[in-house]
């Protein structure tokens, strides 16, 4: 198969049990093919975890799940040495984060102690565990989920943190032709079940390396560029992206493009990738009156294409 071939087939296997959210469906395929971390906000039970769990499998990834809440401590992430009697040693025993997906489930529900344990993990593909740096399994997705911030227990992930997740995006509720499928379809876990590995880890690293080949003619560069510079004019947001931010919107504009079948990167990839790769890191100016990702939709029709 071709690579345009094997993302259609996992396209397609992806929105049998993730039904009626082709965009964003298409949007996680992306991210992990950016090699970047994902965070879906939503109110529960719209798909988030099944989601999750429908890209380990269809990748052919270890897949661990841990559900985040107010007394999670970093230890129960990252593992604790236990003594050993019989080896008269400590043994490490390592925690859910040593995989190569993580779910980590309603992350705001936790403590920000706790929340910070995963930066040195997304940002390093490490954790330092009682003194010692110990590498996680390639590759090394997170994927969090995180419920709206007016609802009950939440705490709101810092800066720092939501700056290392490539995207975010939301489900939302079905369409009515949907949940009408889902009312009388199979159960979701039972799908999941029987959900067959599409690729493996070596296949997935041969479409990231495709990624990194998809062409950005210099005149692209300069419309980012531009936008990023828009972000930063103090009209729309309080503060701009960073360099890392429009290195990882790059990055997903090129995961978009070979999705497309292309390689080369378009500005209606750029535009596309724009809201989910940057809402979440930027604040809107007081008297706008609109969210980050509204605002971000007007500043890119504001800026002009060269």
């Amino acid at each position: 198969m071709d690579v345009t071939s094997k993302i259609q087939a996992v396209l397609a296997q992806l929105n049998t049990v993730v039904v009626g959210k082709p965009t964003q469906v298409q949007d996680g395929v992306t991210c992990l093919l950016a090699g970047g971390h994902l965070l879906i906000e939503d109110v529960p039970g719209v798909g988030k975890t099944t989601l999750a769990h429908a890209l380990a499998r269809t990748f052919g990834l270890q897949f661990s799940r841990v559900q985040f809440t107010a007394d999670l401590m970093p230890s129960d992430l990252s593992g604790v040495s236990v003594y050993d009697r019989g080896k008269e040693a400590f043994v490490f025993h390592p925690g859910p984060v040593f995989a190569q997906v993580l779910l980590a489930d309603e992350i705001n529900r936790a403590s920000p102690k706790t929340q910070s344990a995963l930066l040195e993990a997304m940002e390093e593909q490490q954790v330092s565990v009682e003194g010692e740096t110990r590498p996680l399994p390639w590759p090394f997705f997170l994927i969090a989920t995180q419920n709206p911030f007016d609802q009950l227990g939440t705490y709101a992930l810092p800066e720092s943190q939501l700056d290392r997740f490539l995207m975010r995006i939301s489900l939302g509720y079905p369409e009515r032709a949907a949940e009408r499928t889902l009312l009388a379809g199979h159960d979701r876990r039972e799908l999941l079940d029987r959900l067959p590995a599409l690729l493996d880890a070596s296949a997935l690293a041969a479409l990231q390396q495709a990624v990194a080949r998809v062409h950005v003619a210099e005149p692209l560069l300069d419309y980012v560029q531009d936008l990023i510079a828009a972000t930063r004019s103090g009209r729309w947001f309080m503060q701009g992206l960073s360099p890392r931010a429009g290195i990882a919107l790059v990055r997903a504009a090129r995961a978009r493009a070979l999705i497309a079948g292309r390689d080369y990167v378009a500005p209606d990839d750029v535009q596309a990738i724009l809201p989910q790769c940057v809402a979440h890191r930027m604040v809107p100016v007081s008297q706008s009156g609109r969210g980050a990702l509204e605002q971000v939709r007007a500043m890119i029709d504001a800026v002009p294409l060269a």
